[in-house]
């Protein structure tokens, strides 16, 4: 049984890879650059087009525990990028065309991997199949995406908020509560008086911007502007938009206060917060500024998530997808890498590799593995299967992971060292021959 992977991308390429070495025999498509995105300027595979940083490789960082959880099963892309890295401090930082080259490289040289240059414009027939598009999925085939998914269930535009670790809100400042008492004390709410709603509003119109890029659209949609645009609109905009204080009362003075910060939960255990309406083309020091120094209420705030808008293709995976990508609709349609809703180069890596393990299975007639929840791969996997009002894409960070009860200060090496334990019991356990 051959296995067509549409996409030689970060997931596509490691998926390919990762089945090669299984002995399955893969078709991989590629159309660049018969085809070329704005994104994109070489024809090799894997390129990466934002930074050449795939982040932290401190074991105390989530980032850094996904590559150790990576290393330990072999994850190819994660291999090549080590021996194309430039120093960049603790971060594992790449020469990109050497590594892109060498990804390529390994792709032809693999004898059970066909790489065909050419563009699919529809989901193709076959066995199995896998689109790992990206999110510059081509026109042609996004399209034929929507009409196997339906268009609700398939989103364009990517509308992302700040979020933070809870640790990171001061609860002598921020106090919770829901607006006009509905809903209990779902929100935490950091207030603002006059002074510092003004000091907010001159930094956003101040603060430096990303420029727009090519595939981006240059008009702002409504629901989902950015909030220095709301802020441009009136110095009053945001009092009466994401930041009213309209049914929110301060235990402390009993009063609204001038305008409210509202954070919402976004984990079910409440280990990560979004700051409501905080979508933003800052740029990230500008992003960082702005929790450590313009807004009260922070208390040493470690971001999970940067906020931005910008064009992403991504599916509502938990409503169309099962526990393995793959198709609710047609069996043997699997989908993998940001197209799912991971973010980040090593997600995306980390989900390639997840669904060369899923498709192995699945060709035994056997379930995927679901990772434990004390890992990363874990965390992103349940994240893909959980359902929620709105979902949204995830990166690596430890707010996915069971809470540990301890000291701050000693946290991270805790969460560390619980999921390498853990990961190396399932994969004696439960893996071991299919790695």
């Amino acid at each position: 049984m051959r296995v067509k992977v549409i996409g030689g991308g970060l997931a596509g390429s490691e998926l390919a890879l990762q089945l090669a070495r299984r002995g399955i025999d893969v078709d991989l498509f590629e159309m660049r650059p018969v085809v070329m995105t704005p994104a994109h300027e070489s024809p090799y595979l894997a390129e990466l087009v934002c930074s050449n940083s795939l982040k932290s490789d401190n074991p105390l960082t989530a980032s850094g525990l996904l590559k150790r959880e990576l290393r330990f099963l072999g994850c190819r892309l994660l291999s090549i990028a080590e021996k194309s890295s430039v120093e960049a401090g603790h971060a594992l930082a790449v020469d990109r065309e050497l590594f892109a080259s060498s990804v390529t490289e390994a792709i032809e040289v693999e004898s059970h991997v066909s790489f065909h240059r050419e563009e699919v414009t529809k989901i193709p027939d076959g066995e199995v199949v896998v689109v790992a598009t990206g999110p510059l999925t081509s026109p042609s085939l996004s399209s034929s995406i929507e009409r196997h998914l339906s268009a609700e269930n398939l989103y364009f535009y990517d509308a992302i908020s700040i979020s933070v670790t809870v640790d990171s809100i001061d609860p002598s400042v921020a106090f919770r509560a829901s607006r006009y008492g509905k809903g209990g004390e779902d929100y935490w709410n950091i207030p603002l008086n006059r002074e510092e709603y003004e000091r907010l509003v001159d930094f956003l119109l101040a603060a430096p911007k990303t420029e727009k890029r090519g595939f981006e659209d240059n008009m702002c949609f409504e629901g989902c502007l950015p909030i220095e645009v709301i802020a441009a609109r009136g110095r009053e905009s945001l009092r009466f938009g994401p930041l009213k204080p309209k049914g929110l009362v301060d235990p402390r003075t009993g009063c609204e206060p001038y305008a409210v910060v509202q954070l919402r939960k976004e984990t079910m255990d409440g280990s990560i917060y979004g700051l409501v309406g905080f979508q933003t083309r800052l740029k990230r020091p500008a992003q960082r500024e702005l929790l450590n120094y313009v807004l009260p209420g922070f208390e040493k705030p470690q971001i999970v998530r940067w906020g931005s808008i910008h064009r992403n293709t991504f599916i509502n995976s938990p409503e169309v997808l099962d526990s393995m990508q793959m198709s609710l609709k047609r069996r043997g349609l699997f989908f993998t890498g940001q197209i799912v809703g991971v973010e980040g180069y090593m997600e995306s890596i980390a989900h390639g590799l997840l669904t060369a393990l899923n498709i192995v299975h699945f060709m035994k007639g056997l379930e995927g593995p679901l990772f434990p929840a004390e890992t990363i791969l874990g965390g992103l996997q349940r994240h893909l299967i959980e359902k929620r009002k709105h979902f949204q894409p995830m990166n690596a960070n430890f707010g996915l992971l069971p809470f540990v009860k301890s000291k701050r200060s000693e946290r991270k090496r805790l969460f560390t060292e619980r999921a390498l334990a853990a990961l190396e019991r399932f994969v004696s356990e439960k893996l071991e021959t299919y790695l």
